[in-house]
């Protein structure tokens, strides 16, 4: 019987390493899998390339994972925080300037379009978002038909970590409104996506119309209500 789900965050991410480059999904705190980075903090892996829409939100999840030096390079659309009062929501600002983490900024359609890419098997494409500008350094560049474009790499990864509001045994996955946003680019990206959902269900009793993730995609589901 193909049963992905384990029981406790703990067992989600204990096989994460060192070293590992880790998809994290939301937007800004919708959909950010608060749970998993939490767990991910207390199971100890560093030396982390993290890549996220931005640097967490508040106090905790990614904000807590980079202000405890676990986060050797982050790639995100953009790295500021809101809410600056809280010490850790600006810890990957004080880190940066500091030297103690790298960043790589890139558009958040470029960023998105490198994880299909990656999803769907390609190679590099051309874009034409960032041509002439400081994101275009060191980079290829051509002009096509008069359109100057960028070529952009895939981004792989080890692992995804998205927050879903259904999920089955199997690993399909639903989500709730904004909740959506990267994660099901992201499960595709990742050689191994760890889910944690708000109620697993009944196999089956997810429409195969409204499954928003496919369980192919996803190697572990974890039932955390939050």
């Amino acid at each position: 019987m193909l049963d992905k789900t384990v029981h406790t965050l703990a067992e989600a991410v204990r096989e994460i390493p060192d070293g590992a480059t880790v998809l994290v999904g939301g937007f800004g705190g919708s959909g950010a899998p608060i749970a998993l980075l939490e767990a991910l903090l207390e199971q100890g892996a560093k030396d982390l390339v993290v890549v996220s829409n931005n640097a967490g939100s508040g106090t905790e999840g990614l904000n807590a994972l980079i202000g405890a030096g676990r986060v050797r390079k982050l790639i995100c659309s953009y790295p500021k925080s809101a809410d600056k009062s809280q010490p850790l929501a600006a810890a990957f600002e004080q880190l940066y300037r500091a030297g103690k983490v790298e960043l790589e900024c890139i558009p958040q359609g470029t960023m998105v379009e490198r994880m299909r890419a990656a999803g769907a098997g390609l190679g590099p494409f051309f874009s034409p978002t960032g041509y002439g500008t400081l994101l275009a350094e060191g980079k290829e560049s051509r002009v096509i038909d008069g359109i100057g474009y960028v070529l952009e790499q895939p981004i792989r990864a080890d692992y995804a970590l998205v927050k879903a509001d259904l999920g089955d045994r199997w690993g399909n996955l639903t989500y709730r409104l904004a909740g959506r946003n990267f994660a099901p680019v992201m499960c595709t990206a990742a050689r191994h996506a760890i889910a944690q959902v708000r109620e697993i269900v009944p196999l089956g009793s997810i429409p195969p119309e409204q499954v928003m993730t496919p369980a192919i995609f996803v190697q572990k589901v974890v039932c955390h209500a939050s």
